[in-house]
């Protein structure tokens, strides 16, 4: 009965004090649970492995304050900023090293520029152009690698300003702070003293030599422990901050590392990017940024000739460009934010709040032990001088046994209170992301990998994820034919039944539509560079015998509508040379793009009408190539003769060109890794933005569709009320043609409704809702953009679904770790306690 209520009043004292929440936990929360443990807490030992909130709260009051020093120069009126500018003019002088190395301008002066967002000031230099000279660096062809090292000791390195790390002896130090050593010293140092007085050399100085030895083996023990642990977290927060972005460098387009950038790189940025530093636009369609991050203003910013700027930290909402690199490093306003942002601060995890909790209460107890074993004793003593009549008469030797007994109480603390406990969890979690690490699994967020071991849904996508994201076109359907594609096709007998007209047609829909780039390697075969559906495509249409820089640049561009998880669909507008017109190319999912066209090619080249029994064929040829697990995308173009339309994108009376079915083949492992998931109790849900056919035959062959499974359209998701979807999510299985906000919806009825621990995978911006209100958010390393990724909690680098599973399966291993380490720590501590008082109050 006691042990009942013991148990309800621990449960009870640690559910009010003791539980913070795993994402995002509240600022009440985390001083709440460090305010319950002050009287018997330990700051230097207890909260060494938590977030500093003292120091974050500084740190967040500095970035604010430089937030609003950049809002201002950003939003505030341009003639004010001109006085003050002028106020204070600098005229920037050229350096020798800067003249020598044939540079016509310094990097402050340069840097000054992005700044600034002083228009005049870039014209004065001759716009993006004669910055480019100044720069000795050519818009088309972009940086020389035998430059690079030059342009590093001029303009600087691309890297932030850290704080050093803390040396070894700083470890030692901190731990040598130990309240509980620090008594333990003190009684050493006075047992030593009383008992070389008392007992002689060297007799007497055994009992204090012998708690020194033991004080110097807990600090070592515990130096090092942290010493290994700051610099495992400071390789982690390094990999997170290794962006990859894509240059133009000696007229090629490569990935290059963030960390490798230098002043004069033209940069490539699309929708999800991290502008990698300060910049101004070269050339670009529909860009706007974020610069929230940087301003503290949520308002998208359109970035265009007249407002050609771009700060490194903001990232891409919308559109594509190329930019200028101007600034980097410590050169940067990003730069000087990240002063403030640089150190490593993990938030606590709630086993390690949990366990902090239990140790408090196991400290009362062994505080309350510890008093009464030094009244026993010191009653014991008392009563043995008084029955010996010596209660007045008090030598060294009674000293020493008085402090003998306080040095027994201290070590009860001690042995009493398991301060390793909420260390315990994260020396198990750090293990978990170093071998997650091998596994190519980044975790971003300590606490992740403690969540995944609860997990008991997996909402994940099929592309790249389950499949091998190699992809190829394997059939197209074009002119009422369906034709079979293999790697070894002659274009000759793919395009023997049709015109010229429908070659040319084909060729420029597959290359002026694209936000991809072939470039010839080094080794003089095509490189192409984009996401796998752009890859298969542009492969097909060089089979088809097309030339990427002819057909890319035979019309000038207008307008460009990017592809987006919303729209499922991606535009281009030209202007026809020789005073043709303007045609509009679209390509997206088969049935958005179906809907919008009213003509279908022929052989010949000529547009027809498209009757409702040719519309059900083309219907039935998209479901049969769905069938097949073809990926299926449409081809549509329109021609206008009337220019005043030509900045809008027209969404209607399309011609249809092709169907195109793309084989993306599962990967080997999947299908096991699924079995492993529904053995261990974790259901697993696909949620894809393909045709419902390719969905349901990828999602059988996985083998996370089953007989009873159900599978549901986004539309008809989202269009279900709060009762329906209570009946419909326990059986869904599939997802078919959704949104990232369906993927949103879906997250939140599973934890809100179900309150089960969700996993989800995403790649998009547009992702980044999900996998922020997920328990666990997976972005996708390869194919996740930036935004995505910062959303995440872990960041799969392979893009595999088997390394999801490898997350899973360390998280569990976690808690058994813990399980077992709590077991043996309470067993060892509660019968040294026992042993301790025990012995000290029987035989004194």
């Amino acid at each position: 009965m006691i042990v009942g209520f013991d148990r309800l009043y621990m449960e009870q004292y640690l559910k009010e004090n003791f539980v913070v929440d795993a994402k995002r936990p509240s600022e009440q929360a985390l001083r709440r649970w460090r305010s319950a443990v002050s009287v018997v807490r330990n700051p230097r030992r207890r909260f060494r492995m938590v977030a500093d909130l003292a120091k974050r709260a500084e740190a967040e009051r500095k970035r604010k304050n430089l937030q609003e020093k950049i809002r201002i120069a950003l939003y505030v009126n341009k003639a004010a900023l001109h006085f003050i500018e002028a106020a204070n003019l600098v005229e920037h002088k050229l350096s020798d090293n800067v003249r020598q190395t044939g540079f016509g301008i310094g990097p402050d002066e340069l840097a000054a520029l992005a700044r600034s967002h002083d228009i005049n000031d870039l014209e004065s230099h001759g716009g993006v152009e004669g910055l480019a000279r100044e720069v000795s660096v050519s818009l088309n062809d972009g940086v020389v690698s035998s430059d690079i090292s030059i342009r590093q000791n001029i303009y600087g390195f691309n890297r932030y300003a850290e704080k050093p790390a803390r040396s070894f002896w700083m470890f030692v130090w901190d731990a040598l702070h130990d309240l509980t050593l620090v008594i333990l010293m003190v009684c050493a140092v006075v047992s030593i003293g009383v008992g070389i007085a008392s007992e002689g050399w060297p007799n007497g100085m055994y009992d204090g030599v012998g708690i020194v030895i033991c004080i110097l083996l807990v600090v070592m023990v515990t130096a090092i422990t942290d010493y290994k642990q700051a610099l495992q977290f400071k390789v982690l927060d390094k990999e997170k901050k290794n962006v990859i972005v894509q240059v133009t460098r000696e007229g090629s387009r490569q990935k290059v590392s963030i960390f490798d950038l230098v002043v004069g790189d033209v940069v490539h940025l699309s929708i999800g990017d991290l502008v990698p530093a300060d910049g101004i636009l070269i050339s670009g369609h529909s860009l706007s940024v974020d610069e929230s991050s940087l301003s503290g203003e949520s308002e998208p910013v359109d970035i265009n000739k007249k407002r050609p700027f771009l700060l490194s930290g903001s990232k891409i909402q919308d559109g594509s460009g190329k930019m200028l690199v101007t600034a980097v490093g410590m050169r940067t306003e990003w730069g000087t934010l990240m002063v403030h942002l640089s150190e490593v601060d993990h938030d606590e995890t709630p086993l390690q709040v949990k366990l902090n909790g239990v140790a408090t209460i196991i400290g009362k107890i062994g505080l309350a032990f510890a008093v009464v074993t030094f009244l026993v004793l010191l009653a014991r003593f008392l009563l043995v001088k008084a029955e010996h009549h010596e209660i007045t008469k008090w030598s060294s030797s009674d000293a020493l046994k008085l402090l003998n007994f306080f040095s027994i109480s201290v070590t009860i603390i001690v042995v009493a209170v398991p301060e390793g406990l909420p260390l315990a969890v994260t020396l198990s979690l750090a293990f978990a992301m170093k071998k997650l690490m091998h596994d190519r699994a980044l975790v971003r967020h300590l606490s992740a990998c403690e969540t995944m071991g609860s997990v008991c849904c997996i909402c994940t996508d099929k592309t790249g994820t389950l499949t091998t994201n190699h992809m190829v076109v394997n059939k197209i359907w074009i002119c009422e034919e369906t034709k079979s594609i293999q790697t070894n096709s002659n274009k000759d007998l793919l395009m023997s039944s049709f015109s010229e007209n429908v070659h040319g047609i084909l060729l420029q829909s597959i290359f002026q539509n694209t936000g991809s780039e072939v470039t010839k390697g080094k080794d003089g075969r095509d490189n192409i560079l984009g996401t796998p559906t752009e890859i298969a495509i542009l492969e097909f249409g060089l089979i088809l015998g097309g030339e990427f820089k002819t057909h890319h640049n035979e019309s000038e561009i207008v307008k460009v509508e990017p592809f987006n998880s919303e729209k499922k669909k991606m535009s281009v507008l030209v202007s026809l040379p020789n005073n043709g017109g303007f045609r509009a190319f679209c390509k997206g999912a088969s049935e958005i793009i179906l809907k919008m066209c009213d003509k279908m090619l022929t052989a010949d080249g000529k547009a027809v009408p498209l009757s409702e029994k040719q519309r059900q064929k083309i219907t039935d040829v998209i479901n049969g190539f769905a069938c097949e697990a073809l990926r299926t995308l449409c081809l549509a173009f329109k021609d206008m003769e009337n220019t005043s339309g030509a900045n809008s994108m027209p969404d209607n009376n399309y011609t249809l060109i092709a169907v195109v079915g793309i084989k993306d083949p599962i990967r080997p492992e999947v299908k096991e890794a699924v079995k492993t998931c529904l053995d261990a109790g974790i259901t697993v849900r696909m949620v894809t933005g393909d045709n419902i056919n390719t969905a349901k035959a990828i999602a059988r062959e996985c083998g996370i569709l089953t007989d009873y499974g159900m599978v549901i359209e986004g539309a008809d998701f989202r269009c279900k009320s709060p009762q329906e979807l209570e009946e419909i999510i326990p059986n869904l299985q599939v997802m078919a043609r959704s949104s990232p906000s369906d993927k949103h919806k879906l997250v939140t009825q599973l934890r809100s409704v179900f309150k089960e621990v969700v996993a989800v995978t995403g790649d998009g911006t547009n992702d980044a809702p999900a996998l922020a209100e997920a328990d666990i958010g997976l972005a996708m390393g390869i194919a996740g953009t930036e935004v995505a990724k910062e959303s995440a909690d872990v960041i799969v680098m392979d893009d595999n679904f088997k390394t999801i599973v490898n997350v899973a399966r360390w998280g569990r291993s976690v808690y058994i770790n813990i399980q077992k380490f709590v077991q043996f720590q309470l067993t060892v501590n509660v019968a040294a306690l026992m042993i301790n008082f025990i012995s000290a109050c029987i035989s004194g």
